[in-house]
């Protein structure tokens, strides 16, 4: 039987602001759970300045890797928004202004438009400019690479339409057990269930402030009963009488 392809991703995550402490991203958050959801596997998050040739030739070289890249931030009117010059470095074309986002930027501001606000109708020339009916303000997509925004409330309104885009492969599944056993005893239990169960990814995660339990185990894949088979065969190696539990 042929393996089953999962497409990959990577997000850079860009900013100043990010790497300063200033601001704490949590757009990677939820672009990665919203690309587990959808099937894809996010392989590498990465944060960087509001640097254009940064940006460019780590956009070049990670949609080379990847099936899909979104960056995060640099988009707005600023000095320091350089994100979308660099995207066009990255695939060799010049920046251009659309249009349409132009006309949208105009209608929005009324009299109060300044060449400021117009710089956020700045795009990679051949651009695709991706809508939803939900989602009517463009999404900038330069072949595989989503320029998404920096601003967490419009980075999540912006999935919707990654969502439209990449549409939706089978999702991976994930199952937690919780146990009163440290890291160094849970060794030998969970060497056993990685070994017979390859496929699936088991991850351990120590607690030292929730009285509940003190380490949490995942078990996660695409194949809801190997996922669930690596967890049954975990379980049934606890000490009797541990106590744990669990949920889907």
């Amino acid at each position: 039987m042929t393996a089953e392809v999962v497409p990959t991703a990577a997000a850079l995550v860009i900013g100043n602001e990010i790497l300063s402490g200033k601001v704490q991203d949590t757009n990677s958050r939820d672009l990665a759970l919203l690309l587990r959801r959808l099937g894809v596997r996010l392989e590498k998050i990465l944060v960087i300045p509001d640097d254009r040739s940064q940006i460019a030739a780590s956009v070049a070289h990670l949609s080379k890797c990847h099936d899909w890249v979104f960056t995060s931030g640099g988009v707005g009117p600023t000095h320091d928004d350089v994100t979308i010059e660099a995207v066009s470095d990255a695939f060799g074309v010049r920046t251009v202004t659309d249009e349409v986002t132009a006309d949208l930027i105009r209608a929005h501001y009324g009299a109060r438009c300044t060449d400021g606000h117009l710089r956020m109708a700045l795009v990679p020339e051949g651009a695709n400019l991706d809508v939803t009916e939900s989602v009517r303000w463009p999404t900038i997509r330069m072949h595989n690479t989503f320029v998404l925004p920096g601003i967490p409330e419009v980075f999540r309104m912006k999935l919707a339409v990654v969502e439209a885009v990449i549409g939706r492969h089978r999702p991976f599944v994930s199952h937690a057990v919780y146990t009163n056993m440290d890291e160094g005893h849970l060794k030998p239990l969970l060497d056993a269930v990685v070994a017979l169960f390859p496929d699936i990814d088991v991850g351990s995660y120590p607690t030292w402030t929730d009285a509940r339990f003190r380490t949490k185990l995942t078990f996660d894949g695409l194949d809801e009963r190997a996922v669930l088979d690596a967890k049954n065969a975990f379980l049934a190696t606890l000490p009797s009488g541990e106590p744990q539990w669990m949920e889907p």
